[in-house]
């Protein structure tokens, strides 16, 4: 990824040209160094029109020729999104920007850059190109525009329309993804599908847009045979009717970002790549459509797993287990260093934490605790819930080895979690992440639409979760 892939950003040599403005970000504690920033007057003038420095508030600071300098309101820490008014409301031109201590360049061009971000044009011809502001990249800042960039792509994939995004094309999407960063990648489909992944192809069989099963593998150039080995696997539900348990209309609306979690694992792999870690990966995405028709799965239906297991379909819109189940088996074969899971789960992680913390689940108390401290570190929180063992039993069947929804009203996201449980292999390390990948409104940074959570989370955490496993083995 180069600089020059994002049109809000400049080269670092271009700061040190002339015609380039500072805006400086400072804190309530420095309010008092104002005159020192942008002089007497320009103090006076931020002091009169109302500026107090509140975190996100943006004053511009009068000049010679139109607008001299800008002061935003920050705090000091990891967030990101402080930063993401500046794309949008500076005049067009080049800026750079002066940060206080404790504020990492590369967290300010992250900020910048999502906040610039606009979601493609479908099916309409794109808005003219317009004169802009453009932030200079301070040295140490390219590592946010990395990261900027994976959440881009990951957004704009939840954003594309349902027909525009279907299995096919998600799994088209990984291809040109993954493949030129050396990548091996296989699309599986059709007959070697529902032989290898016989819940996938179930969910998919209503559909007239055939589930498709990506496979990648890759190895860092720094990594031997030996090397960790990280599995990632992503829920890629292209778009949720719910099928005969039918959504109401209202609950279809927001039904092309389920396959959220897709974007967001393969936005990882991504990333991972692009920064060639010292690891081999292999990304699993169910690239599927829950449909209805005379072919679909039905309630009380029985499935054989790729485990041997047998799962009674006690709603079909809990669908999303199903297409995990499989590709967990099969991850977890290679006996995996440390298995993650992403998927848009259940509405009850929501209801338990609303829409902006998504909820880890994991059985390995370290890997957690790893998770969601890199999460606190960089400003991507995540909330740890339980995989509480006593309501297993809430998924019992009479007629297979469970169903694939409680009995009771209580408690979704855990047994939802419960279920996938039952397909990890003994020994391996995991994580799942219940996430919701979508801005219900425009906040600073996070225009409405798709949204790649736990990304940098995840990514903060793998070395020193990998690293622990190779030290405790060594």
């Amino acid at each position: 990824m180069s600089i020059e892939e994002f049109p809000c950003l400049l080269p670092s040599t271009r700061g040190r040209r002339s015609g380039v403005r500072v805006v400086h970000a400072i804190t309530q504690a420095d309010l008092g160094t104002l005159a020192e920033r942008v002089g007497e007057s320009g103090a006076a003038f931020l002091r009169d029109s109302g500026f107090r420095g509140q975190v996100g508030e943006l004053g511009l600071v009068p000049g010679k020729d139109g607008v001299g300098a800008a002061v935003l309101g920050v705090r000091a820490g990891p967030d990101p999104f402080q930063f993401g008014t500046l794309a949008s409301s500076l005049p067009a031109g080049a800026w750079k920007i002066a940060l206080p201590d404790g504020i990492a360049p590369d967290t300010a061009v992250l900020g910048f850059c999502v906040g610039a971000y606009r979601m493609p044009a479908f099916g309409r011809a794109a808005s003219p190109d317009r004169d802009i502001a453009r932030l200079v990249v301070p040295a140490g800042g390219a590592a946010g525009a990395e990261v900027a960039h994976a959440i881009r792509l990951g957004r704009d994939l939840i954003n594309a329309p349902p027909n525009l995004m279907g299995p096919a094309e998600l799994a088209d999407a990984a291809r040109t993804l993954l493949e030129p960063l050396g990548a091996r990648l296989e699309i599986v489909k059709g007959r070697k599908l529902a032989r290898a992944y016989p819940t996938v192809a179930h969910v998919g069989a209503g559909s007239a847009r055939a589930p498709k099963v990506v496979v990648a593998r890759w190895e860092g150039s720094r990594a031997g045979p030996k090397a960790p080995l990280l599995s990632l696997v992503g829920k890629g539900v292209c778009f949720d009717t719910g099928g005969y348990d039918i959504k109401p209309a209202a609950g279809m609306l927001r039904m092309k970002k389920d396959m959220g979690g897709a974007a967001v694992m393969l936005a990882l792999a991504r990333l991972v790549m692009v920064r060639d870690l010292p690891i081999r990966l292999e990304l699993r995405l169910g690239c599927i459509e829950n449909s209805i028709s005379g072919t679909a799965m039905r309630p009380s239906d029985v499935v054989v797993t790729r485990s041997g297991q047998t799962v009674e379909i006690g709603n079909t819109d809990a669908e999303g287990r199903l297409v995990l189940c499989d590709l967990l088996t099969e991850a977890g074969d290679a006996d995996p260093d440390l298995l993650i899971d992403a998927a848009t789960l259940t509405g009850a992680a929501r209801v338990a934490l609303g829409p902006d913390l998504p909820a880890l689940f994991s059985n390995d108390d370290r890997v957690a605790q790893a998770i969601l401290e890199a999460g606190e570190g960089c400003g991507d929180p995540l909330w740890r819930l339980p995989l509480w063992d006593d309501y297993a039993s809430w998924l019992r069947s009479p007629v297979a080895d469970m169903n694939n929804v409680s009995a009771k009203p209580m408690a979704g996201s855990l047994t939802a979690a419960l279920f996938l449980k039952k397909f990890i292999k003994t020994g391996v390390r995991w994580a799942h992440i219940d996430l919701y990948a979508w801005n219900d409104h425009y906040r600073s940074g996070r225009p409405e639409g798709g949204e790649i959570p736990v990304l940098r989370a995840v990514y903060a955490a793998l070395l020193p979760i990998l690293h622990a496993r190779d030290s405790a083995q060594s």
